[in-house]
């Protein structure tokens, strides 16, 4: 009995986690509708998985931004300068690419808001204000709290201190980051089980109907990924090579995107994309530095995935978003998805920092994440190939503008040289 257990257990690591939380989707589905007497003992499945991410969540901001901030290298190369600029352009217009779409496709979730203590601000000024409140708060106080602002503030102000720290104590630290994140990556094993639980419990309440929501949210998630991929970033890589972008956007998607939609993770595909980066012949010292870099803060899709579940759930509560409003959102969600971690699901895990600003509380924001989770198994594969392939988009794009100036750039620069054995 135990060896079958052993073997069912190494089996359920060996599979694919998209693969587990399709299955765990399906079940939830076929319970709920077959065998509705059923729910109330599954929906305990995803409480624990809503719980659990509400109390690793606080915890994994603080310690990724400060890891982050302390590792800064602040003698970075000057052609470093262009790449990072680029990310944090596209992130941010990303961003606004999906308050677009979420206001032309306004969308309605099933969320149970019985308990739920809002305070919808007024308009800017109180969101503003209730931004500054959160920035010095407590940071014991704020973790505890799930007061995502005050932990990044907090964040970034312990990293700043810990930037001329010894070398033992910033890796101390970056063995702390990596140990939440390993913990992390333990709680996200257990999502097809929450998945199981959180939609026959949504569909137990509230009938299939349920889905119509969702189906809507992740076509508006699609769409802006797609709209960013395919039309906004050319755009961006069109104005600064000033050649046909396309060659290089398929190449990186092709390459990149591809591996990156089956890991579900930017710091797992750092390996496919410095290989890229080699074949693209580009600059080993800058690429070396800018893709592990760009695996941290070049997140387009998770700037989309914050800023789109954010407003989904503004939309659910009756909450109105003036454009003030959402452009600060914008910015909340590029500063958020530089903070978000490099594994499956990361970015979801940043949603309660955007809602927050709206006077969101955390037990509403953190079924919002659940029902992420829900879609991801199209949306969390779409958004990392858009994150993915964008750094080595952007890392030959500020490359490839240099020799533009320069007048070496020819077509044969943007096609990968055939991968040696």
């Amino acid at each position: 009995m135990s060896n079958q257990l052993k073997k069912i257990g190494r089996k359920y690591q060996e599979t694919a986690l998209i693969k587990l939380i399709a299955v765990g989707l399906v079940i939830g589905i076929i319970l709920a509708v077959f065998a509705p007497q059923t729910v109330p003992v599954i929906s305990i499945f995803g409480d624990l998985f809503v719980r659990a991410l509400k109390g690793v969540a606080p915890i994994l901001v603080f310690v990724l931004v400060m890891n982050a901030m302390a590792q800064k290298n602040a003698d970075a190369s000057a052609s470093m300068r262009p790449i990072v600029k680029l990310y944090v352009i596209a992130t941010f217009l990303a961003s606004l690419v999906a308050v677009g779409f979420s206001f032309a496709f306004p969308t309605s979730l099933q969320l149970q808001m019985a308990d739920a203590k809002l305070a919808p601000p007024s308009g800017i000024l109180e969101v503003l204000h209730n931004l500054i409140l959160s920035v010095v708060d407590n940071p014991i106080h704020a973790i505890a709290s799930a007061n995502y602002i005050g932990i990044l503030a907090w964040g970034v102000l312990c990293g700043l201190a810990l930037h001329n720290a010894s070398d033992t104590t910033k890796v101390m630290i970056n063995d702390l980051a990596k140990t939440v994140t390993k913990i992390v990556q333990w709680v996200i094993r257990f999502a097809p089980f929450g998945i199981m639980g959180l939609v026959a419990n949504a569909i137990g309440e509230s009938g299939l109907g349920a889905l119509l929501g969702y189906v809507q949210l992740l076509g508006v998630l699609l769409g802006a990924f797609f709209s960013v991929a395919l039309i906004m970033n050319p755009f961006i890589v069109y104005a600064h090579i000033h050649r046909n972008p396309f060659p290089l956007v398929w190449t990186t998607l092709r390459e990149s995107g591809i591996y990156a939609f089956f890991t579900r993770s930017s710091a797992a595909n750092i390996p496919v994309n410095l290989s890229l980066c080699k074949r693209l012949r580009l600059d080993e010292d800058t690429y070396s530095i800018s893709i592990p870099l760009g695996a941290t803060i070049n997140m387009s899709g998770a700037a989309i995935t914050i800023a789109v579940l954010s407003l989904a759930a503004a939309h659910t509560l009756g909450i109105d978003i003036d454009m003030p409003t959402a452009l600060l959102l914008c910015i909340i969600a590029t500063v958020g998805a530089c903070g978000a971690s490099g594994v499956a699901g990361g970015s979801l895990l940043l949603i309660p920092v955007a809602c927050s600003s709206f006077g969101i509380g955390n037990d509403i924001a953190m079924q919002v994440v659940g029902v992420g989770f829900i879609i991801g198994v199209l949306q969390d594969s779409c958004e990392t190939a858009l994150n993915s392939s964008s750094d080595v988009l952007f890392t030959a794009t500020a490359e490839f503008a240099q020799r533009a100036k320069a007048g070496t750039l020819t077509a044969d620069d943007m096609i990968p040289a055939v991968e040696e054995d």
